[in-house]
């Protein structure tokens, strides 16, 4: 079949079922734009993860004089304790740093965490804890210390980081499934209407088809035309999810991020690795509703 031909064929196509062809594209881009969000969102909580796990940092806080925990049953933490304590968490294999937190340090942060706060004007020096604030090597391991500090004369509370931003990352995960699940049943959506398009547009030229088959076209010949449209219209609506999706990186990086600076977000390259991800959905599901599509609705 000479190119020529089969472009004629494609733009004559395209024309009859103008409107439908727009449907498709349009559908077809919010579609892969929902499932690239998706993508995102995957993007985002990997990159959050990298950034926030190698900040975390096991605080063991030593009994203070509200400190109700059995190991605190001595009284407030003494200083040979203290200085037990900070020995035995260097020498930890697991342990990069140590770092000592004072009554007044602790409640200098307190103030400018809550410093907008009322809860703030009803609490005082003496009722924060002096802690040590302890660097892992491996984040993974914070186990060692809380197995080998819990309950130890002097040590309050042994809090590990991780388990509060796993229940962060929990609630992440399902709005990111929530929004993957999203995407894939919009993307099905899209397949059918492929597929309805295809169908009425090889009912509409059945008197072409039947003709091109009686002088001898072949089956593929005939069909060619009607998928590169499905084709056409899939490429076009993944053009625009691409650039829906690079807006949604530009307002991220110019209006959510000098907000949030406290975290990490997703680079270009996570955009650009979802827009193939997305042209490739789009060109697979395309050309398979085409194909089923045509093999059931086109007799030649």
């Amino acid at each position: 079949m000479r190119a020529r031909f089969l472009l004629s064929e494609v733009r004559i196509g395209l024309r009859r079922n103008l409107t439908m062809t727009f449907a498709v594209v349009v559908t077809v881009a919010i579609s892969l734009s929902l499932l690239g969000v998706g993508l995102l969102s995957n993007s985002q909580v990997s990159a959050m993860k990298d950034y926030w796990y190698n900040k975390i940092e096991v605080s063991v806080y030593l009994c203070g004089s509200l400190s109700e925990s059995p190991s605190c049953s001595g009284g407030v933490v003494t200083a040979d304790q203290r200085l037990a304590i900070q020995q035995d968490l260097a020498a930890l294999p697991v342990v990069q740093n140590v770092y000592y937190e004072s009554q007044s340090e602790a409640f200098t942060r307190f103030e400018e965490r809550f410093k907008n706060s009322a809860i703030a004007q009803n609490v005082t020096r003496d009722q924060l804890p002096e802690s040590f604030r302890v660097k892992l090597k491996d984040p993974t391991q914070y186990q060692v210390v809380v197995s080998a500090f819990t309950g130890r004369p002097g040590v309050d509370v042994v809090q590990d980081q991780r388990a509060i931003l796993e229940k962060f990352f929990k609630l992440l995960g399902v709005l990111r499934n929530g929004a993957l699940l999203v995407g894939l049943f919009s993307v099905l959506t899209a397949a059918l209407l492929i597929s309805n398009t295809l169908r009425i547009a090889a009912f509409n030229r059945r008197r072409e088809t039947g003709v091109m088959k009686l002088v001898g076209a072949t089956s593929l010949s005939i069909q060619l035309p009607f998928l590169m449209e499905g084709v056409i219209s899939a490429i076009f609506g993944w053009a625009i999810a691409t650039g829906l999706l690079a807006a949604l990186k530009s307002v991220v990086d110019s209006k959510v991020a000098p907000l949030l600076t406290f975290t990490k977000f997703f680079g270009w390259g996570e955009v650009w690795k979802a827009s193939g991800t997305l042209l490739a959905t789009g060109l697979v599901v395309s050309i398979l509703a085409s194909v089923i599509t045509l093999r059931r609705y086109l007799k030649v």
